[in-house]
């Protein structure tokens, strides 16, 4: 295949990812819809699953069943909640083998990516290719997590913002195949960029989890008050404590990553192509503001005992530092030696080797 073709690949893969992570979205929102009909969510997707079990107990025991009126329209109300239950358990299902398919496809668009230069390269040469290859890892991370932590309320979230990301890289990002510029042409560009690209997707997971702690302590407080239950979707997202070891393992693995991309890789690869080891460029400043937040943040779980809502929202600080990083430097900035990530950035200052 030529070079053209490859790039055609690629972007027709991009486009396909990008209906078939919208195609899931529906499917979960269709399942958000069918758990709304479920009373109190899924724990009432547990009991409608143990009625017949609880049915068949009380009946062995001699309970009381004889009313015929009572047990048919318990029995009833006991078959619908079924349905609507294994409704939302095929959606939830249906869902999840979406996004494993759109991730394939969004592989397959970084492979074409990639073989459609000259020579082959990684696909990490210029803002575009950067984004829809942190997309992908974070819809990657997300199905390697999804069931040893039973994530599958995560996903509408998960391919709500890769889409969103997505359509931004082709609407504003979108660049032609080039060449790496010569700073960018070195073995460190794997090394670097695949451990910065690892720790955003899991960052991103992780600054999900913290979200969601935020909206679900939100929500019991006005259940409390109200004095009923979380019902619906938001019955089905793991209780506060859950999401906050979530959270907290998922950054605890992140943030080594990212100290090996920031303070070794990117410092080791900047003396290899500007013979210094630190510049102050605004990208490398914001990407130490990133390191110091999370330190920050594992810090102050592991000596002050913030958990909770502090914790929460110090990892979204740290989630908004990471991605204006990724992309807003580009856009923001004009002194930036990374400026050669971005087509729209002309005038950007010429890197080359000592």
């Amino acid at each position: 295949m030529s070079n053209t073709a490859w790039e055609n690949v690629s972007n027709q893969a991009i486009a396909m990812a990008g209906l078939v992570y919208f195609i899931a979205l529906l499917v979960y929102l269709a399942e958000w819809a069918s758990l709304r009909q479920v009373r109190g969510g899924a724990a009432a997707v547990k009991d409608a699953e143990a009625a017949p079990e609880r049915e068949l107990v009380g009946a062995a025991a001699g309970g009381s069943v004889t009313s015929g009126g009572a047990a048919g329209g318990a029995g009833a109300s006991s078959s619908v909640a079924e349905e609507r239950a294994g409704r939302a358990d095929f959606l939830g299902r249906l869902g999840v083998l979406l996004t494993t398919i759109a991730c394939v496809v969004h592989f397959v668009a970084l492979v074409g990516r990639g073989m459609a230069a000259d020579p082959n390269r990684v696909p990490w040469g210029n803002m575009y290719e950067f984004t829809i290859s942190g997309t992908f890892v974070v819809t990657l991370t997300f199905l390697a997590l999804y069931r040893r932590y039973q994530l599958g309320w995560m996903g509408p979230l998960v391919v709500t913002f890769v889409t969103a990301t997505l359509m931004v890289a082709v609407i504003w990002l979108h660049d032609s195949v080039a060449p790496l510029t010569e700073a960018l042409n070195s073995p460190w560009l794997v090394i670097h960029v695949v451990s910065a690209v690892i720790a955003t997707g899991a960052f991103t997971i992780g600054g999900i989890a913290s979200v969601m702690y935020l909206v679900r302590s939100r929500a019991e407080k006005k259940a409390a008050a109200a004095g009923t239950q979380l019902t619906g979707w938001l019955a089905r997202v793991p209780e506060l404590p859950a999401l906050d070891r979530l959270a907290y393992r998922v950054h605890a693995f992140a943030f080594p990553v990212w100290t090996f991309a920031v303070l070794i890789t990117g410092p080791i690869w900047a003396h290899e192509a500007w013979s210094r080891y630190w510049n102050w460029d605004p990208k490398e400043v914001w990407a130490f503001i990133t390191w110091v937040v999370y330190a920050g943040y594992l810090h102050a779980r592991a000596t002050a005992g913030w958990k909770g809502r502090k914790a929460a929202m110090l990892a979204l600080v740290g989630l908004g530092t990471l991605w204006f990083n990724f992309i807003g430097i580009n856009y923001f900035s004009t002194t930036s030696q990374h400026s050669y990530a971005v087509e729209r950035v002309v005038d950007a200052p010429v890197v080359t080797r000592a």
